[in-house]
């Protein structure tokens, strides 16, 4: 289908990772040198401090072996600091796993059915808090209600929003044989009901789903798959804030606008006379993160180049200080190194706007290798859509970042003058 992976990594076959349904298969491309699982814990000293810097080298050119792209992924995402040893990050993960349970076991007792290896695709309340488990008999036990209706504000909330999980589950990565399995379609059920439940601000959101679904695919405990999700959240949570009009996406919009503006006025001028100036076109793109225009495994490659690239060696302290500030990016000359590409300049340049993620630039530089086709047939935004509906399947993740790092480097030396 698309350009980008080997079917085979170094021998093995892909679809012992993620098996593919017969009728859904097709070929993988080329990825070039990958992280192994040999080379991975190489990188580890005795007592377990990381060198994240030859990780990230390795990654940047081809990618993590499936077989450890869990692993690869917690310390990428910020879960883990990799100059924590073995025994301080067992400590974490314990920790968080008695967390994740306390919640589990809270919404258990709101709803039963949480934990349970099944879900609910039909509502089980009224938007006025009455309970309809009557027409749920088969699926909820009966103790979880009281007084027939409910009071509490959050708790009808989120009970309002679970059925639409269970819809949004149904249809996710239904190539993958994984998801045949009601006990693993349940497990993502469970771990984006228990994340709408704690951050209760911003809830569920359609979406959300195609964000979480590999973390279920790649992690067998549970509760890290939560947290590795819940820690990607923290990149995108903005992208699904609903009650102020989207703001996370609308302002990465805003300043894709202001990077072809400055890159290439003649596009943007164009896109502006479609009445396309708002880049409305590209919201689904940065929404969830490339997940509709690349096939499973190719959405992986593409994530991790990324999350390499972006990747700062203080964003572990930085989450778990819960601290928002740009302060918390500064790095010595010695941090500097631990950086990823894309990062690293912005450091250097002092860019500390979320807004300008590496996904903004990606985007900009699909809109740059699709520039003369859209100045010449592009007579409507119904042909932007249609134009950029083409790279799907037919773009090479590895070359999309190196152009989106071209990009950046051309934006920033151009908004200096």
């Amino acid at each position: 289908m698309s350009g980008i992976l080997f079917h085979k990594y170094g021998g093995e076959d892909l679809d012992s990772y993620y098996p593919i349904r017969p009728e859904c298969q097709a070929d993988v491309p080329k990825a070039g040198k990958t992280l192994s699982a040999r080379r991975w814990h190489a990188a580890f000293s005795e007592d377990g401090h990381l060198d994240i810097a030859k990780v990230l080298r390795r990654i940047q050119r081809g990618g993590i072996h499936p077989s450890i792209k869990g692993l690869v992924w917690e310390f990428l995402l910020g879960c883990y600091d990799p100059n924590s040893t073995f025994e301080e990050r067992n400590q974490i993960r314990q920790q968080r796993r008695q967390q994740y349970a306390a919640w589990k076991t809270e919404c258990q007792n709101i709803v039963p059915i949480i934990g349970s290896g099944k879900f609910i695709t039909a509502a089980i309340v009224t938007d006025d808090g009455q309970s309809l488990q009557d027409s749920n008999r088969d699926s909820l036990d009966q103790g979880w209600h009281v007084d027939g209706t409910i009071s509490d504000k959050k708790v009808l909330q989120w009970m309002l929003g679970l059925h639409q999980i269970g819809l949004d589950v149904v249809r996710t990565d239904r190539s993958l044989v994984f998801y045949e399995s009601e006990t693993n379609q349940a497990k993502l059920w469970d771990v984006l009901a228990i994340y709408s439940w704690v951050d209760n601000d911003i809830g569920y959101v359609q979406g959300m789903n195609d964000i979480c679904s590999p973390m279920i695919v790649l992690l067998e405990n549970e509760a890290d798959a939560f947290w590795c999700f819940e820690h990607t959240m923290r990149r995108l949570r903005e992208n699904f804030r609903t009650n102020t009009g989207m703001i996370g996406v609308q302002s990465q919009l805003s300043t894709l606008s202001q990077i072809i503006r400055t890159i290439d006025p003649k596009l943007h001028q164009h896109l502006e006379d479609l009445d396309g100036g708002e880049y409305l076109f590209a919201f689904r793109m940065l929404m969830v993160l490339f997940r509709r225009e690349f096939s499973f495994v190719d959405a992986l490659y593409l994530w991790e180049l990324m999350w390499a690239m972006e990747y700062n060696p203080n964003i572990f302290s930085l989450y778990e200080s819960n601290s928002s500030t740009s302060d918390g990016r500064q790095v010595n000359d010695k941090q500097l190194k631990q950086c990823g590409k894309f990062e690293r300049k912005n450091v250097k340049t002092g860019q500390p706007d979320k807004t300008s993620a590496l996904s903004v630039f990606l985007v900009a530089s699909v809109l740059e290798t699709k520039n003369k086709k859209l100045l010449r047939e592009a007579k409507g935004l119904d042909d932007v859509v249609k134009i950029l509906a083409d790279i799907t399947g037919n773009l090479d993740a590895k070359k999309a970042c190196n152009e989106a790092l071209k990009i950046q480097k051309k934006y920033l030396s151009k908004s200096k003058k």
